[in-house]
């Protein structure tokens, strides 16, 4: 017997990165503003939309819409910091909300006590609107997805309630954009494919050959099969704490050696809880009113030398203009201390590590020691991410992107800080150059990797992968391509070639 998919309520709070930052600056709702993530709008209000200004717009030609629009960086911490009073406004009627992102929740439906699903979601809005989120629309079906997509149709303060059993001929009407894929999106189009009826059509066992296992996830959504329901979540302690000096202290060490048994007794509390804290926000307050303020993440888990480190480097890098009256520590991240201890093989973090690691840190300042990550880019040397060790690194461009241009794997091991000029001849000894189409004026034989270096007989080479750069800009607008070349000695390079010049990007080791 297959057991039902739960019923679950999600609410839906639209363009919610303007809403937290007009209620967080106390700006007017009539303003018209757009939030940018990556250069492109991420979200605007609604007197921006009104002027012509949409989601997925470039900085110019939302301005060229709406010349007084109001721009603003996306800040997702603070997204999630006025959500929390939705969140919280959500809990004193019904416990087991889940925060799926910032602006949209789920939670079981109410129904029994208050009569039905339609009048469960009806008193949730009512509560609220009035605590301010006048923008709020609500979901009710079989499974998240459905819910979800039942919200994004709803009225302001309303909600569209699919019957049970009925899911799966809901969705199929609706685009199959709304699967947030947008590489199998935009595949699907191509195919003819453009409802999630239409998917749902599509064989299983096609689905599972073409699309892999991502593909066929998104398949079952598109089908009604979501039995995900609302998970909850536990409403978080009051974990923050702080010191006060009076009168004011004035220099690092007396500030920091008076707040070691406040993070003392932070970790303390944490650890009586079984969890610990891997993302912690230092504040600090000065008595003429200035403050600072910094998040901090650790690899593993703050220890209490670890949080009185912190609080160090942060006055170091910025110092008070003024004697220092409060000092905050805000645990933003928390985690269960079961989930974070080390694996059956050892495979946490290494604590010698850490303390080796922040003792350098410490002596050379705190960007001194770096953690290399992989971000998104076409080329490799802007995949490479280079973060202050214990903090979490923030990607400028997202690695789950398609990236157009970008070479296949596997990745190179070494990256040129700068690329190296080099060399590539024809079997005629002449240097192999590429054409105005992208291709190559004949087969590579020889090359030379830098300069200094004899010429390596070519064993084998793959290309061109071209890639326009900055086309977007005619100034800096250049035409590109990529090659791996392998020389007779078993070296693997990565060239890149405009018109007759190449250089040397990377090495395979």
């Amino acid at each position: 017997m297959t057991a039902s998919a739960p019923r679950t309520m999600v609410v839906w709070c639209p363009d919610w990165p303007v809403t937290a930052l007009l209620e967080e600056e106390r700006l007017s709702a009539e303003l018209p503003v757009a939030v940018l993530s990556k250069g492109l709008v991420h979200s605007c209000s609604p007197a921006a939309r009104a002027d012509g200004v949409r989601r997925g717009q470039r900085r110019r030609d939302a301005v060229s819409r709406c010349p007084e629009l109001v721009l603003v960086d996306s800040q997702p911490e603070r997204d999630a910091r006025v959500f929390e009073r939705v969140l919280r406004t959500v809990e004193e009627i019904s416990p087991g909300v889940e925060a799926l992102r910032p602006g949209l929740a789920a939670l079981p439906v109410p129904s029994r006590y208050y009569g039905g699903e339609a009048e469960a979601a009806a008193v949730v809005a009512e509560r609220l609107v009035a605590t301010g989120t006048w923008d709020c629309r609500f979901g009710v079906a079989d499974g998240l997805f459905a819910a979800e997509q039942a919200a994004r149709l709803a009225a302001v303060q309303d909600s569209r309630v699919v019957p049970p059993g009925e899911s799966a001929g809901f969705l199929a009407g609706l685009e199959v954009g709304v699967l947030e894929d947008p590489e199998l999106v935009s595949l699907l189009r191509r195919m003819g494919i453009h409802t999630l009826g239409d998917f749902a059509r599509l064989a299983t066992a096609d689905v599972a050959t073409r699309f892999g296992r991502t593909g066929l996830h998104l398949h079952r959504l598109a089908r009604g099969e979501d039995r995900r329901g609302s998970s909850g979540r536990t409403p978080p302690p009051e974990l923050t704490r702080e010191v006060s000096f009076a009168p004011g202290l004035e220099t690092i060490e007396p500030i920091a050696f008076s707040s070691r048994e406040t993070a003392s007794l932070l970790v303390g509390e944490l650890s009586r809880l079984g969890q610990v804290c891997t993302g912690l926000r230092i504040e600090v307050e000065t008595e003429d009113g200035w403050q600072g303020s910094r998040r901090w993440s650790h690899p593993r888990w703050f220890s209490e030398v670890d949080v009185v480190d912190r609080l160090r480097w942060q006055l170091q890098a910025e110092p008070a203009p003024d004697p220092v009256r409060t000092v905050r520590f805000v645990p933003e991240v928390v985690e269960s201390m079961g989930s974070t201890g080390d694996g059956l093989w050892g495979s946490a973090p290494d604590e010698r590590i850490e303390r080796g690691m922040a003792r350098v840190q410490s002596l050379v300042g705190f960007d001194g020691v770096l953690t290399p990550s992989v971000q998104g880019g076409r080329q490799p040397a802007e995949r490479q991410l280079f973060s202050p060790w214990g903090e979490q690194g923030t990607a400028t461009r997202a690695a789950g992107l398609p990236w157009p241009g970008r070479i296949p794997p596997p990745a190179p091991t070494r990256v040129f800080a700068d690329p190296v000029p080099a060399q590539v001849l024809a079997a005629d000894g002449r240097p192999v150059s590429l054409t105005g189409r992208g291709l190559v004026s004949a087969e590579p034989v020889g090359f030379q990797p830098d300069r200094g270096s004899p010429v390596l007989p070519v064993e084998a080479w793959a290309g061109p992968w071209p890639i326009d750069v900055s086309w977007w800009d005619p100034e800096r607008a250049r035409q590109v391509a990529r090659f791996q070349l392998v020389g007779a000695d078993g070296s693997a390079w990565l060239l890149v070639a405009e018109g007759d010049r190449w250089w040397t990007e990377a090495r395979y080791d």
